[in-house]
C-alpha cells in the first residue's frame, strides 16, 4: 500500500460532491476546509489522507455487502488486514515519537474504518509492544522487530477468570527456581501447563479473537521478566528501584492510561460518525411542513436540532480534550523513559491518572447515549443495518466497561480531588497542579460564595457563564462528599466504607461533574485563543457555549438545591440560550459534519454519504444486498403443506 504523492494543502480536501446537501452548505457562516486546516493542521490531514486513500484502494479493505462472515472468516480477515497495515509506511516508529498525535490519529483512522481491525493493531503494537520496550531492558530489545514485522503477536490479559480486574490483589502467583533459571513460536500451539480458548460470539468487535488462558505449573525463564520496575537475581532475591509499593505498582499499570486515553478517542470516533450520519440525513429527509405541498428538511424542526446539535459540539469539545489530554500523556510517559523523577513528573502523573479515570466515562457514556439519539432521530432508517449505526452503538458499548468499569474508574477522580483539598486543609499547601486543572480550587471558599447573576439569555451564550457555574458545582460537589465521608468515619465506618458509602450523588457526581468542567475550560480557551482565524471565532465559540450549558443543564437540580440558582428564571435562561444556540448553528451543521466526517467509503452508511441523494444511495444498497422480495426458498413448502391440508378439509 503505497502512500499518494504530496500536493498542496488544497489537494487534501477535494471539494466535495453537490446534491440535496448544497443548499445548506451554501448557507454555512465559515468555509469548512478552512476550520478543518485549523483544528488539524497539513500534516495531520495529509496522514489522514493517506491511511484513508491505503484503505480505499487496497482489495484486501473492500465492503463487502449481502452476506455475514463467520466468526473464523472475520478474524482471518480482520489479522491480515492488520498484517497488511504493519508492512506499509505509512507511519513509522520515529515519526510516532517525534510526533505522538500522529500515533493517535493512525488508531482512529482505522478504527473509522473499522475498530476491530483498529484494536488489533493497538493491542499490538501499543499495550503489548509498548509494554515490552518501556517496562523491559536491553535484554528484551530482541523482541521488538519480531513484533513490528508480526513475527510473534501480543495479547493482552488482565481480568483474572474466578477473580475479577483487581490486579493489586492478583491470585496467579509466581514462584522463583533457581535451578531451571513459553505457546510454541514455531507450531503456534499451547506450551505444556497453559491452556487457551476462545470466549465466543460477541455483541460487536468480532474480529477481534478475545478469549482466556490458564497456568499451571508453566516454567518460564527468569529472563522473560520485565524487569523495569522490579527484577530478581539469578540468586533469588528480589530487588526494586522503588522504595515505596504503591509507586512501583502505580507505574507497572502505566499502560492503562495509555489504553484508556485511546478510549477515549474511540469514544469521540464513534459519535463523530453516528453525528455526522445523522445531521446529514436530517438536512435531507424532509417530512410534513406548512402546507400540505411543501415539505421541510427535519433539521428545521427544533426539536431534531435540540436532539443532534448538542451532540455535535459534543463532539468538538470532546476531540479536542482528547487530543490535549494524549499530548500530555506522550509527554508524562517520555518523563518515565527519561528517569525524571522530580517532584513536577509525580504530580503530572497523578493529575493524568485522575483525568484519563475521569475521561473515559465521560466520553463513553456520552457517546452512548448520543449514539442512541442518532439512530432514534434517523428513524426507521436508522434501524437498518446497513447504515451502520448499530455497528456503531455495539462497537462503542465496551468502551464503558473495559479498561476498567466507568463506575469504578470515577473513584479515581474523586479520589484525587478528595486527596488535594485533605492536603490543603492539614498543611495549608497550595491547591494546583502541572496542567492547571485543580488550581480553581484554590479561591475554593470564595467561589461557594457566589451565585448565578446573568441579567439575560444573551449573555449565556458566551461559555464563560457555565465556566463560571460549572466551578461552583465542582466545590459545592468536593465539599457535600467531604462532608459525607466524615459523617460516614464519624459514625464508625471504616475508611473503605466511608468511601464504598459516599459515592452515589456525592463523589460519582463530584467526578463527572470535574471532568465536565475540565472539558468545557479546555475548549474555551482554544476558542478563544487570538489565533483562531476571525471567520471562525463565532462558530467554534457557539460550539463550546452550546457544549458548555447543556451539558450544565443536566445539573440544574443541583444548582437550585445548593444555591447557586434561584428562582425560575435561571433556568429558563440556560434552556432558553441551549435553544437559541441550537437555532444559530442551524445553518451551518453540514458545514461542520463536513470537517469532521471521513470519506463516504471508510463512513459506510448511505443516509450519510456526502452527496445527500438519501433515496438514491438507500436503493443501491438495498440492490448490492440482493433484498428485492422474491418468495423466500422456505415458501413452496409451506404452500404445499397447506394445500395438503386444504385437501384433507375438503373430505372431512
Amino acid at each position: 500500500m503505497a502512500a499518494p504523492s504530496e500536493g498542496d494543502a488544497a489537494s487534501l480536501l477535494p471539494d466535495l460532491p453537490g446534491g440535496p446537501l448544497q443548499a445548506y452548505r451554501a448557507r454555512a457562516s465559515f468555509c469548512w476546509k478552512e476550520l478543518a486546516l485549523f483544528l488539524e493542521g497539513e500534516d495531520m490531514l495529509r496522514l489522514k489522507k493517506s491511511i484513508f486513500s491505503a484503505l480505499e484502494d487496497d482489495p484486501l479493505f473492500a465492503r463487502s455487502r449481502g452476506h455475514e462472515l463467520s466468526l473464523e472468516k472475520h478474524r482471518e480477515l480482520t489479522f491480515l488486514r492488520c498484517k497488511r497495515f504493519f508492512g506499509c509506511t505509512l507511519v513509522r516508529v520515529e515519526d510516532m515519537v517525534r510526533n505522538p498525535l500522529s500515533m493517535l490519529t493512525l488508531i482512529t483512522c482505522l478504527g473509522t474504518y473499522d475498530w476491530s481491525l483498529a484494536q488489533k493493531f493497538l493491542l499490538h503494537l501499543l499495550v503489548f509492544g509498548f509494554t515490552i520496550y518501556k517496562s523491559g531492558s536491553e535484554r528484551h530489545l530482541e523482541y521488538l522487530p519480531k513484533i513490528l514485522n508480526m513475527e510473534i503477536f501480543g495479547c493482552f490479559a488482565l481480568t483474572e477468570v474466578s477473580h475479577g480486574s483487581n490486579a493489586k490483589a492478583i491470585r496467579t502467583t509466581a514462584h522463583y527456581d533457581p535451578a531451571t533459571e513459553i505457546r510454541n513460536p514455531k507450531t503456534l500451539l499451547p506450551m505444556p501447563g497453559v491452556m487457551v480458548g476462545d470466549i465466543g460470539k460477541k455483541l460487536g468487535l468480532n474480529g477481534i479473537d478475545n478469549g482466556f488462558a490458564m497456568f499451571h505449573k508453566v516454567r518460564i525463564p527468569r529472563r522473560a521478566l520485565l524487569n523495569q520496575t522490579g527484577d530478581v537475581t539469578p540468586e533469588g532475591t528480589y530487588v526494586t528501584p522503588f522504595k515505596d509499593a504503591k509507586q512501583r505498582f502505580g507505574a507497572s499499570l502505566n499502560n492503562l492510561s495509555i489504553g484508556r486515553a485511546f478510549i477515549v478517542a474511540m469514544s469521540v470516533v464513534n459519535l463523530k460518525l453516528a453525528v455526522s450520519i445523522a445531521l446529514r440525513f436530517s438536512a435531507t429527509r424532509r417530512q410534513f411542513g406548512p402546507t400540505d405541498e411543501e415539505e421541510v428538511p427535519v433539521l428545521e424542526y427544533q426539536t431534531q436540532r435540540w436532539r443532534l446539535l448538542p451532540y455535535l459540539a459534543a463532539v468538538y469539545a470532546l476531540d479536542h480534550f482528547s487530543k490535549w489530554l494524549f499530548l500530555n500523556l506522550a509527554e508524562f510517559q517520555q518523563g518515565l523513559m527519561g528517569t525524571d523523577c522530580s517532584t513536577r513528573q509525580a504530580e503530572l502523573g497523578h493529575e493524568i491518572h485522575a483525568l484519563v479515570s475521569g475521561s473515559k466515562p465521560l466520553a463513553s457514556w456520552t457517546a452512548q447515549r448520543g449514539i442512541q439519539e442518532c439512530r432514534e432521530a434517523c428513524g426507521g432508517h436508522g434501524y437498518l443495518a446497513v447504515n451502520r449505526l448499530g455497528d456503531l452503538r455495539n462497537e462503542n458499548d465496551p468502551n464503558c466497561t473495559y479498561e476498567g468499569d466507568n463506575n469504578v474508574l470515577l473513584q479515581q477522580t474523586s479520589g484525587y480531588l478528595l486527596g488535594l483539598l485533605e492536603l490543603r486543609l492539614q498543611g495549608g499547601a497550595r491547591l494546583e497542579s502541572p496542567l492547571g486543572t485543580v488550581d480553581f480550587l484554590e479561591a475554593y471558599p470564595d467561589i461557594l460564595d457566589q451565585r448565578f447573576s446573568c441579567p439575560s439569555v444573551t449573555g449565556c451564550l458566551e461559555s464563560s457563564v457555565p465556566l463560571a457555574a460549572y466551578e461552583w458545582l465542582v466545590c459545592y460537589l468536593l465539599r457535600e462528599s467531604v462532608q459525607k465521608v466524615n459523617e460516614e468515619k464519624r459514625a464508625g465506618s471504616s475508611d473503605f466504607e466511608a468511601r464504598n458509602n459516599s459515592q452515589v450523588y456525592r463523589c460519582r457526581s463530584l467526578a463527572l461533574t470535574f471532568l465536565e468542567l475540565t472539558v468545557v475550560r479546555r475548549f474555551h480557551e482554544y476558542v478563544h485563543q487570538p489565533s483562531v482565524p476571525p471567520p471562525l471565532r463565532a462558530v467554534l465559540q457557539r460550539l463550546g457555549a452550546l457544549y458548555a450549558l447543556w451539558s450544565l443543564n443536566q445539573h440544574t437540580a443541583l444548582l437550585y438545591r445548593g444555591g447557586y440558582f434561584s428562582g425560575e428564571q435561571a433556568g429558563k435562561m440556560i434552556e432558553n440560550a441551549i435553544l437559541d444556540l441550537c437555532a444559530q448553528l442551524k445553518d451551518d451543521a453540514v458545514a461542520l459534519v463536513d470537517v469532521i466526517a471521513p470519506p463516504d467509503f471508510i463512513l459506510d452508511s448511505p443516509i450519510g454519504r456526502a452527496d445527500g441523494e438519501l433515496y438514491k444511495n438507500l436503493w443501491t444498497a438495498v440492490l448490492e444486498e440482493s433484498q428485492v422480495l422474491e418468495r423466500a426458498s422456505w415458501w413452496a413448502e409451506f404452500s404445499a403443506s397447506k394445500t395438503h391440508v386444504e385437501s384433507l378439509k375438503s373430505r372431512l
